[in-house]
């Protein structure tokens, strides 16, 4: 049995997401935030020398970090489903698109977030931080303009990854004027499978919480 340890507001809500759509039977140990700190709990620790969420624990193997999650559940328990093949040309914008989420789209959410809480002093870091956040937006915006997938005619893990990010963007304002963007991810957020991911994790809200 797969054991996903989910951490409210975060990243792993992408993984309940996918075993959802796959169908695969899984168990959730939940975790919260502190309430001040907002950080994981220090009970994660004894799961991942990291401490943080998402993490899988499926038959005594361990697996960190989203997108290696989302790729070994694909590749173990998903027979290939949810990625293009790999002789195909969509398979190299597929681990793009999987790669960026979190090497390049985040990191500019994430200053923001860090930059929030330095108030003042970090005024000379909001030119660049907005500029970062507004370029990797317009991108998103405009590969998703008339389509329903990132890629191909339907819905792959690259959609899972990307979804997240766009929801830390919406939930600070900054899709207001993608309304592209906006459409892609409310069709998303109403997949049934979606739904039955929130229902199980618990309330999800991103505003101040992407870690």
């Amino acid at each position: 049995m797969i054991i996903v340890h989910h951490l409210n507001n975060s990243r792993s809500q992408r993984i309940l997401w996918m075993l959802e759509e796959m169908g695969v039977a899984y168990e959730i140990a939940h975790h919260q935030r502190d309430p001040v700190t907002r950080l994981a709990p220090p009970e994660l620790l004894a799961v991942h020398p990291l401490g943080k969420s998402p993490v899988i624990v499926d038959d005594g193997q361990v697996v960190a970090e989203s997108g290696a999650i989302l790729e070994y559940l694909i590749e173990r328990h998903g027979g290939g489903a949810f990625a293009p093949d790999r002789a195909s040309r969509d398979w190299v914008s597929y681990v793009q698109w999987m790669h960026y989420a979190e090497g390049s789209a985040m990191l500019p959410l994430l200053l923001a977030l860090y930059a929030g809480r330095l108030g003042d002093a970090a005024q000379p870091l909001w030119p660049r931080i907005q500029g970062e956040i507004g370029a990797n937006l317009a991108f998103i915006e405009a590969s998703v303009t008339g389509k329903s997938f990132l890629v191909g005619d339907r819905l792959t893990a690259a959609d899972v990854q990307i979804v997240f990010v766009l929801e830390a963007a919406d939930a600070n304002g900054a899709l207001a004027a993608l309304p592209q963007s906006k459409r892609y991810l409310a069709a998303l957020q109403a997949r049934p499978a979606y739904q039955r991911a929130v229902d199980k994790g618990g309330p999800y809200d991103l505003g101040g919480n992407r870690s």
